[in-house]
This record gives structure tokens, sequence and C-alpha cells, in this order.
């Protein structure tokens, strides 16, 4: 891995912090702030951070699978 892509890794907020995000983007949806006006750029952003999220679990589910094929391999 490049020094770059260290980086870049170590800059993204994990998958628990996402989905604290994620979660503060719903509740905003039921709380007193809401106003129509910002909606749309809070659905946005929600549904944004849900799909990265759903890759991350996704990657993390397959590198899972790798280390789970290297172990028994080694068993």
């Amino acid at each position: 891995m490049s020094e770059q892509s260290k980086k870049t890794a170590a800059q993204q907020p994990s998958v628990h912090e996402k989905m604290a995000i994620l979660s503060e983007l719903v509740s905003w949806f039921q709380g007193a702030s809401f106003n129509i006006e910002g909606a749309v750029d809070k659905y946005k952003q929600a549904e944004t951070l849900a799909e990265e999220i759903e890759k991350d679990l996704t990657k993390l589910k397959n590198d899972i699978k790798v280390v789970k094929q290297r172990f028994d391999g080694d068993a």
C-alpha cells in the first residue's frame, strides 16, 4: 500500500463512525430542527452515507472470507 493510500485510508471515518453520523441524520428527520427546505439535502447525505456503509461492509465481509479460507487451508 502506498503512503498516499495509507493516508487516505487513515482519514476515512470507520464504519462505526459512519453509522453514528447516519443515525444523527435520521434523528434530524424526527427532531424539532426538521424543516422541509433542508430535508432534501439531509436525505441525499444519508443516502450517500448508507451506500458507503454498504460498500464498506461488503468489503469487510469479503476480507473475512479470505482470512477464513487462508485459516481453513492452514489447518
